[in-house]
């Protein structure tokens, strides 16, 4: 035997080697698919919930606790609610030219959010803004809805 042989007993061959790095390359795609299979069932969850379900009790009480807790840092507004610009009906568009009709392009659970204010925090003299706050690829991406209870100018 050779002593090269002799020094290397588990030396594997090409073919062998590529075929253990095929294996690798399918369990990483399989492990990506299984990524990917979760995130799309927790989005449709996500969608499901935004437009299928109504504000609930616990996403009140969270709403609260935000505003008590600006309040508490010197605050005089905070973001409140946040959702996709895709779930408005033009994309956010109206939202982010700052158009007065903008709370008509709102639907599911932002719609109720934004009656809600109407109904119960406008009366009591606060305000809402909705702005996009970020813009992947250079187009609107997510909404905020900003509560404000800062003192009238003037």
């Amino acid at each position: 035997m050779a002593e090269s042989e002799k020094s290397n007993p588990q030396m594997l061959s090409a073919e062998e080697l590529r075929q253990k790095a095929l294996e690798l390359q399918l369990i990483e795609m399989e492990r990506e698919d299984k990524i990917k299979a979760r995130e799309a069932k927790k989005h449709a969850e996500f969608v499901d919930d935004f437009f299928r379900k109504h504000v609930g009790d616990k996403e009140r009480d969270i709403i609260r606790r935000v505003i008590m807790k600006a309040a508490a840092d010197g605050k005089s507004e905070a973001m409140v609610y946040s959702f996709p610009s895709s779930f408005c009906t033009d994309s956010g568009r109206a939202i982010n030219s700052a158009r007065p009709e903008w709370p008509t392009t709102l639907q599911g659970k932002a719609k109720e959010i934004y009656d809600l204010f109407v109904e119960v925090a406008r009366p009591h003299g606060y305000k809402l803004k909705a702005m996009v706050i970020s813009f992947p690829g250079g187009m609107p991406g997510d909404i905020g809805f900003f509560l404000n209870w800062e003192a009238p100018v003037g």
